[in-house]
């Protein structure tokens, strides 16, 4: 049985204004050239895999964004950022996701996805002053769970590059993981889903781990891995789906 809030994360897709945000991620150019493409979209993306209530059409439209930075699709950038801003994410939360993807895809990615979300932003209103700053509200840390993760990685990579490994205890699980304005469960889901669309599996297993302790549930997991074998290819998600497989038995 689905719970209000559910219901109400579902409702955002009967709503005009999302289902014409959601068709418009299409360009019309799509069905002058490939019409079979055009159609498969519609039916098999759009009225069945965004419908489908695995994972809520925030989440989906916050992946869809999530991979599109990371694969540098920067014609796409403003369409998915214009789609998660009408299926209810925040743009604090997308400006927090450009921060955060920039250390899991590359600077680059992160800065041509600051530029198009400058856009938007700008055509909604929305400054600076509306936004996280360089300094703001720090989650607590889990230091049981940190010392682990430090002592496994000081241990395992010191010698190879200690500079590695102090900005990864600094910068990223200090310092970045505990920022207040995205949730630890949104992080792990955008990191996961950057991992899948970079084709790097192997970095998914500790991460999608942390994305359950984060809250994020089996179903949710499994959703976001239907939704991006449309987003990134299916090979890609193939090639996630072994560790999602040892993952979820692990943890059953």
């Amino acid at each position: 049985m689905k719970t209000a809030a559910t219901a109400a994360a579902f409702a955002v897709l009967s709503t005009s204004a999302f289902a014409q945000d959601l068709s418009a991620s299409l360009p019309e150019s799509v069905g002058k050239v490939a019409p079979a493409l055009e159609a498969y979209v519609g039916d098999a993306l759009f009225n069945d895999e965004w419908s489908n209530d695995t994972l809520a059409p925030r989440d989906r439209a916050l992946v869809t964004f999530a991979a599109a930075l990371t694969r540098h699709e920067t014609e796409a950038l403003e369409r998915y950022l214009t789609l998660a801003l009408d299926a209810g994410v925040t743009a604090s939360e997308l400006s927090e996701t450009i921060t955060h993807l920039a250390f899991y895809t590359g600077l680059e990615n992160a800065v041509a996805a600051a530029e198009a979300a400058a856009q938007v932003f700008a055509a909604r209103g929305i400054s600076t002053a509306d936004l996280p700053g360089a300094t703001t509200d720090l989650l607590p840390l889990n230091e049981e769970a940190e010392a682990a993760r430090e002592s496994l990685v000081q241990g395992n990579y010191g010698d190879v590059s200690q500079g590695v490994v102090d900005h990864t205890r600094d910068v990223l699980f200090r310092d970045l993981w505990l920022r207040a304005d995205l949730a630890a469960r949104d992080r792990s889901l955008i990191t996961v889903a950057a991992l899948i669309a970079a084709g790097q599996p192997e970095q998914m297993s500790f991460h999608l781990n942390r994305a359950m302790d984060n809250g994020l549930s089996q179903a949710e997991a499994s959703g976001m891995l239907s939704h991006l074998a449309f987003y990134t290819g299916w090979p890609k998600v193939f090639s996630a789906l072994p560790v999602a497989k040892q993952v979820f038995e692990s943890r059953n």
